[in-house]
C-alpha cells in the first residue's frame, strides 16, 4: 500500500500536521513510540487538545492510522519528525528522542525519500546530527534522500492562525531539498518560504520566540520599577501602542510558559556558548527577568496583604487560571507553579480556579478547582489573576473578591485591585 506521509511523534506538532495532510488527501501514517497514545488514536481518542476526538475520527475515517510498528515506516515518501526536544539541567536541549526518532527512520530509509526534522533544536543540528546517523546507511543526502528541516509553528488556541494558513518555513541540505521539501507543504499549506539552508531555517524560529522572550522581559523589567515609582505601565502601554510604527505591545504577567518561550531561546544560548565561548546575553538575562516573575508575584500578594494588615501566614489566597496561556488547558511550564510554590512556602494556603484544569499539582499539592468561584471570590483574603481566560469577568471578579492582584490587566481599577 502505497503512504505519502509518517509523522513522527503525535502530541502537540505532529497530529495537527498528521490533520492537515490527510486532509488534503494525502494517505498518513502517525508513528509513536508510546503505545497507548497510539492505541487511543486508534480508538478515535486524542491526547492533545487540538485535533479533538472528533477531529482524529474524522482522521480515521479519512484513512489515518498510527502505529507503533516501525515496519509501517518502509513505504511513506515523506517522513517528518515532530518529537519533543526539553532542556536538559544545563539547558542544553536533549536530543535523545530526536536521535531515537532519526534511528528509527535510518531503518527505513531509502533513495528517494524526504526526511524532514520539525522538532525545535540548535542551529546546525540536522546537518550535524541528523544527516551522519541517516548517511550510516551508505545513502548520502541530497544525492540519494532528501533531507530538510522545517520549524513547527503551531500556537495552541489560535482560532485565526493554524498550520495551514501560517507561512512555512523550509531550509534544505541542498537546493533541490529545499524544492522537495516545498513541494511537500505546498499541498496543505498556503505559504512556503524557502530558506537558504537548514541552518537559517532552525535558526529562524530561534529567532521568533527569543524576540517575544526579551520583549515580555522587558516590559516585566519595567512592571518593578514602574510600581515603585507609581506609574501605571499598563497605560503606558496603551499609550505607546497609539504609536503607529515602531512599536509593538507587549504585555507584563507572572512568568513565561508554554513549550516555546521559556525554552527556545536557551537552544541559542547554549549553543553561542558552546560553539563560541561567550554568553547571548540579551537571553540570559531575559531568562533571569522572566524566571523570578512568579516570585515576584508572591512578593507583591504579600505585601498587599500587609498593607491591609493582613499576615499571608495562613491567608487563603485564590489563583485564578493556571494554564500558561489563555482559553487552553495546556499547563506545559505554566508559571502558576512557581507562584503557588512560593506562596505556600510563605504560609499561605493556595486554592485555585480554572475552567480548564479540574485538578491541578505543584510539587507535592494536588488540588481540585474550586466548584463555586463566587463563593471562592469572597472567601479568600486575596485573589491573584493568573491567566486572562474569557470566562474571567474582570467587573465581577473586581465587585465579588476581598481584595485582587491581577497580572494580566482584565479587571477594572479600585480601591481593592492592583495591577501587577
Amino acid at each position: 500500500m502505497s503512504v505519502d506521509l509518517a509523522v513522527i511523534g503525535l502530541g502537540y506538532v505532529g497530529l495537527p500536521l498528521a490533520r492537515a495532510a490527510i486532509r488534503e488527501g494525502l494517505s498518513v501514517v502517525g508513528f509513536d513510540v508510546n503505545e497507548t497514545v497510539v492505541r487511543d488514536l486508534n480508538d478515535g481518542r486524542s491526547q492533545v487538545e487540538d485535533p479533538t476526538d472528533s477531529d482524529v475520527q474524522d482522521m480515521l475515517a479519512m484513512g489515518f492510522r498510527a502505529t507503533a510498528d516501525e515496519r509501517d515506516l518502509a513505504d511513506p515518501e515523506v517522513i517528518v519528525v515532530c518529537v519533543p526536544t526539553p532542556l536538559t539541567e544545563d539547558a542544553g536541549p536533549d536530543l535523545r528522542a530526536v536521535r531515537a526518532a532519526i534511528g528509527t527512520v535510518a531503518r527505513s530509509l531509502r533513495p528517494g525519500m524526504l526526511v524532514v526534522l520539525e522538532s525545535t533544536t540548535y542551529p546546525g543540528t540536522t546537518d550535524e546530527v541528523i544527516r551522519p546517523l541517516l548517511e550510516q546507511t551508505g545513502l548520502v543526502a541530497g544525492h540519494d534522500f532528501n533531507l530538510a528541516f522545517s520549524p513547527e509553528r503551531i500556537d495552541p488556541g489560535n482560532s485565526t492562525f493554524g498550520l495551514h494558513n501560517t507561512p512555512k518555513v523550509v531550509g534544505g541540505h541542498t537546493s533541490a531539498c529545499t524544492d522537495r521539501a516545498a513541494a511537500f507543504y505546498e499541498q496543505f499549506v498556503d505559504t512556503v518560504v524557502t530558506a537558504r539552508g537548514t541552518r537559517e531555517a532552525e535558526t529562524a524560529k530561534l529567532l521568533e520566540n527569543t524576540y517575544r522572550h526579551v520583549n515580555i522581559a522587558l516590559v516585566n523589567e519595567m512592571t518593578r520599577f514602574c510600581h515603585e515609582l507609581g506609574i501605571d505601565l499598563w497605560d503606558v502601554i496603551r499609550l505607546a501602542a497609539t504609536k503607529p510604527f515602531g512599536f509593538q505591545p507587549f504585555y507584563p504577567g507572572p512568568g513565561v510558559g508554554g513549550h516555546c518561550i521559556p525554552i527556545d531561546p536557551n537552544y541559542l544560548s547554549h549553543n553561542v556558548r558552546a560553539k563560541l565561548g561567550y554568553p547571548f546575553r540579551f537571553v540570559e538575562l531575559a531568562q533571569e527577568i522572566n524566571a523570578t516573575m512568579p516570585d515576584y508575584v508572591a512578593r507583591r500578594a504579600q505585601n498587599l496583604l500587609n498593607d491591609h494588615d493582613r499576615a499571608i501566614k495562613r491567608a487563603t489566597v485564590l489563583l485564578l487560571g493556571v494554564t500558561y496561556k489563555s482559553d487552553i488547558a495546556d499547563q506545559r511550564e505554566s508559571p502558576a507553579v512557581g507562584v503557588a510554590r512560593r506562596l505556600e512556602a510563605l504560609g499561605a494556603t493556595v486554592r485555585y480556579h480554572d475552567p480548564y484544569v479540574p485538578t491541578w499539582s505543584f510539587g507535592d499539592e494536588t488540588l481540585t478547582c474550586v466548584d463555586d468561584l463566587d463563593t471562592a471570590l469572597q472567601a479568600a483574603e486575596l485573589t491573584v489573576v493568573l491567566q486572562a481566560h474569557s470566562d474571567y469577568d474582570g467587573e465581577m471578579i473586581a465587585a465579588k473578591a476581598i481584595r485582587v492582584l491581577d497580572t494580566r490587566g482584565i479587571t477594572p481599577r479600585s480601591p481593592t485591585v492592583e495591577h501587577l
